[in-house]
C-alpha cells in the first residue's frame, strides 16, 4: 500500500481540464392551435447539468437577459400578450452586483400569436440567450413554426457562437462537428480528473498516522462485537457509506455556500488566492511536524457519546468521530481538495469529497469482507508520518501556485517565472534530502537505514527537482506547464543564451507591441494590434486570455510551441492578446458605464471583458478569433481551449485563407 503514494504524486501534477461546450442547452418547440385564427407557440428548454441561462427579466447590470425575436415585418400576425415563461431562480451575482433571474435543469416559454394572413404557412422566431457554466456562450436559435398543426415539433436550425459578423458568416460544419467532438471528450475528462486526484488522495490519508492504524481496530470491531459475520459485514458497509455521506456533505455544502456557477470566479480573485497560499503554508507546516490541527475534544466527546447509541445512528457517528479524530492528518488534505475543486466551479467540490471518501471508506468495508487480508497489511510505524511529511512537501508547493496566480492578476513582477522555480527546487530538493535520511523533523523515529520504496521515492523526487533547474534559463517544462507563470512573465522574457524558451527573432518590436509567449510578437491593446495588422496588411489573431487562466497557459505551452503553429503565429498573423483579469486601473476619464452589462468599468481587464461581452457576446477565456484588418470577423467558429494541434491550425489556416481570397 506504500506504493499507492507513487501514483498520488504523478496525480499531482495534473492540471485540472475546464471543459467548453459548444451547445449546453437543447430546444424542442411545438403548436397548439386554440381557434382559427389564434396559435400558442411553446418553447421548451433542456439545459445541460451545471449550466443555465437567463431570464427575460432579469435586471439590467446583470447577465444578458434571453430575447425572443418575432421576424414579422408584413404585419402577417399579431402578438397577444408578451412571452411567457416558466419560474425562475433568484441568485445574487458577485460580479455584476445585482440579482439575477437564471433558469436551471429546464425552462418553458410561450406566446400567443392571432394570425392576420390567411395564406401564412409559417412563423418564423429567433431566440438569443447567454448560457453560462465556466464560460458564457451567447448563442442564436432560429425557430419556424409550421401552421396549421397541433404539437407539430419542429427543428431547430444550427445555432451559431456570435462574433461581430454572426450574420455574414456560414458556418463550416465539418469543422465545427470535429471541434464538438473534441470539446465533449474534455467535458468528459474534467470531472473525472477531479475524482480520481481525489481518490489517490483519499488513499494519501489512508497512509497517514491517524487514520491506518484506525483500520484493524475499526473492523475488529465490527466483526468481534456483532452476532455473526454477516452482520458484521453489514455493519462495516454501513460504516463506510457514512463516511461517504459526511464528506460529500461537506462538498455539497461548500457549492450550496458559494453557488455551483461562481466557484470558478474565484480562481482570479487576488484575495482568494493571497488567504489560500496562507492557508495551505499553514497546513504544510502542520504536516511538517510544526503543530497539530485538532477540533475541540468536547465535540469528540459529545459525538463518541452519540456512537454509543448503536444501530444505524450509532455506526453514523462513529464514522462522524473517525472524521473528527483523524481531523489533523485529513483536514490539510480536505482543504486543499475543497480549495481546488472550488476554483474549477460547478458540482466540483461534491465530486472530490465522493472520490476522497471513496478512498477512506473502501478499506473497511473490503476488509470487513475479508478479515484475512489484514495479515498483510504492513505494520504502523515510521513510515507512516514520511507519508505525512511528504504530504506537507506537496502541499508547500502547491501553496505557491495560488500566490503566482495574485502577482499574475495584479502584474507586480514580484513573483516570476524564475522565483517560483527557484522556490520548488528548494522545496523538492529538500524532500528528496529526507527521503534519503539527510534531513530530520520533529516526530521522525531514528532511522538506521531507508526501504528500497523510500530510495525509489527519493529518486523520483530528485529527478523532478533536477528536470526543473533547466527551466531557470528558459526551458519550457511542459510536465508542469500551467503551474508556473509564462515564460514571457519573467526576469528574462526573451531567454538567456541562444537556448531560451522565449527568445525572440523578431528584432526591434514595433510600437506598443510585447514579446510574447515563444517569441511571438503580441499586442495587448486592440487598436495598436489593428493599426499594425493594417500597416502590414496581415490577418490578426485575436485572443481572448487571462494572467490567471490556467488554459490559457497549457494552449500556449502545448499548442502554441509546436513549429507549424509557431511559423503561422510569427509570420502570417498580428496576435492582440487581451488579458481580462487586467487589474491596472484606466485613467479617469477613460472609465466608463458598460452599456451592454450596466457594470462600470474601471480596470483595464475591465475594458477588454466588456468588449468581448459587447462585441462577440462571450466571456470565455481562452476565446479566439481571426480578423481582418477592418475588424471584421474571418474564422467561422471561434476557438476555445483544444489540445488538438491539427485542429487548431486547420482553424487557422481557415481564416488566413479566407483573408487572402
Amino acid at each position: 500500500m506504500k506504493n499507492l503514494l507513487f501514483t498520488l504524486l504523478s496525480f499531482f501534477v495534473i492540471t485540472i481540464t475546464q471543459a467548453q461546450i459548444l451547445d449546453p442547452v437543447k430546444w424542442k418547440t411545438s403548436i397548439e392551435q386554440k381557434s382559427d385564427t389564434e396559435f400558442l407557440l411553446k418553447f421548451d428548454a433542456t439545459i445541460q447539468k451545471d449550466w443555465h441561462f437567463f431570464s427575460q427579466f432579469t435586471p439590467d447590470g446583470g447577465s444578458l437577459p434571453t430575447v425572443f425575436i418575432y421576424n414579422d415585418t408584413k404585419g402577417n400576425y399579431q402578438l397577444i400578450g408578451k412571452t411567457t415563461e416558466s419560474k425562475y431562480k433568484k441568485v445574487y451575482s458577485e460580479i455584476f452586483e445585482v440579482d439575477e433571474y437564471m433558469f436551471e435543469g429546464s425552462a418553458q416559454f410561450s406566446q400567443l400569436v392571432k394570425v392576420t394572413n390567411p395564406t401564412l404557412k409559417s412563423i418564423k422566431v429567433e431566440v438569443e440567450y447567454q448560457a453560462c457554466l465556466e464560460q458564457c456562450i451567447q448563442q442564436f436559435k432560429n425557430f419556424e413554426f409550421q401552421l396549421p398543426g397541433k404539437e407539430n415539433v419542429v427543428e431547430t436550425i444550427d445555432s451559431v457562437e456570435v462574433n461581430v459578423n454572426a450574420e455574414k458568416n456560414i458556418s463550416s460544419k465539418e469543422l465545427k462537428t470535429e471541434i464538438y467532438k473534441e470539446t465533449k471528450k474534455e467535458e468528459q475528462k474534467g470531472l473525472w480528473t477531479i475524482f480520481i486526484i481525489a481518490f489517490f488522495s483519499g488513499f494519501a490519508a489512508l497512509l497517514t498516522p491517524c487514520v491506518f492504524p484506525m483500520i484493524p481496530m475499526t473492523v475488529s470491531f465490527f466483526t468481534k462485537q456483532s452476532k455473526d459475520r454477516a452482520k458484521g459485514i453489514k455493519n462495516a458497509i454501513i460504516y463506510g457509506i457514512s463516511i461517504i455521506v459526511i464528506y460529500v456533505a461537506l462538498g455539497s455544502a461548500i457549492t450550496g455556500i458559494f453557488g455551483a456557477d461562481s466557484l470558478n470566479e474565484l480562481s482570479t480573485s487576488v484575495a482568494f488566492n493571497v488567504i489560500f497560499f496562507g492557508l495551505l503554508v499553514f497546513f504544510a507546516a502542520s504536516f511538517l511536524g510544526a503543530f497539530e490541527i485538532v477540533l475541540p475534544n468536547s465535540w469528540a466527546n459529545k459525538v463518541d457519546r452519540q456512537a454509543d447509541r448503536g444501530g444505524i445512528i450509532g455506526i453514523f457517528f462513529m464514522a462522524l468521530a473517525l472524521a473528527i479524530v483523524s481531523f489533523s492528518c485529513t483536514g490539510p488534505i480536505v482543504g486543499t481538495l475543497i480549495v481546488e475543486a472550488a476554483s474549477k466551479g460547478g458540482i466540483a467540490p461534491i465530486v472530490g469529497m465522493l472520490g476522497f471518501s471513496s478512498a477512506i471508506a473502501l478499506p473497511f468495508m473490503l476488509f470487513a469482507l475479508f478479515p484475512g487480508w489484514m495479515n498483510s497489511l504492513p505494520k504502523s510505524g515510521g513510515w507512516l508520518n514520511t507519508v505525512k511529511v511528504s504530504l506537507g512537501f506537496l502541499e508547500l508547493a502547491f501553496a505557491f501556485k495560488f500566490l503566482s496566480n495574485a502577482d499574475l492578476v495584479l502584474q507586480l513582477h514580484w513573483f516570476e517565472r524564475e522565483t517560483f522555480l527557484a522556490i520548488w527546487i528548494a522545496v523538492f530538493g529538500a524532500w528528496a534530502l529526507y527521503l534519503f535520511g539527510k534531513i530530520t523533523l520533529p516526530h521522525d523515529s531514528p532511522l538506521t537505514h531507508i526501504s528500497v520504496g523510500r530510495l525509489f521515492m527519493g529518486l523520483f523526487v530528485l529527478s523532478f527537482t533536477i528536470y526543473m533547474i533547466p527551466g531557470l534559463w528558459g526551458a519550457p517544462l511542459k510536465i508542469i506547464s500551467g503551474f508556473p507563470p509564462p515564460l514571457n512573465y519573467s526576469e528574462s522574457p526573451t531567454g538567456i543564451g541562444s537556448g531560451g524558451g522565449g527568445s525572440s527573432d523578431s528584432g526591434a518590436l514595433p510600437k506598443g507591441a510585447h514579446s510574447g509567449p515563444h517569441g511571438i510578437i503580441a499586442f495587448h491593446d486592440y487598436e495598436d494590434g489593428l493599426a499594425y495588422a493594417k500597416q502590414i496588411n496581415k490577418p490578426i489573431l485575436l485572443d481572448f486570455t487571462g494572467y490567471a487562466c490556467v488554459n490559457c497557459r497549457k494552449m500556449e505551452d502545448y499548442v502554441w510551441s509546436d513549429k507549424k503553429i509557431l511559423s503561422i503565429l510569427k509570420n502570417e498573423v498580428v496576435l492582440i492578446s487581451l488579458y481580462v483579469d487586467d487589474k491596472k486601473e484606466l485613467a479617469e476619464n477613460e472609465k466608463y458605464v458598460s452599456k451592454e452589462t450596466g457594470k462600470k468599468i474601471k480596470t483595464i481587464g475591465n475594458k477588454w471583458s466588456d468588449f468581448q461581452i459587447t462585441k462577440y457576446k462571450a466571456n470565455a477565456q481562452p476565446y479566439y478569433l481571426i480578423l481582418d484588418t477592418d475588424g471584421n470577423t474571418l474564422s467561422d467558429e471561434p476557438a476555445s481551449y483544444d489540445p488538438d494541434i491539427d485542429l487548431y491550425e486547420k482553424w487557422l489556416r481557415n481564416g488566413i485563407d479566407k483573408f487572402k481570397k
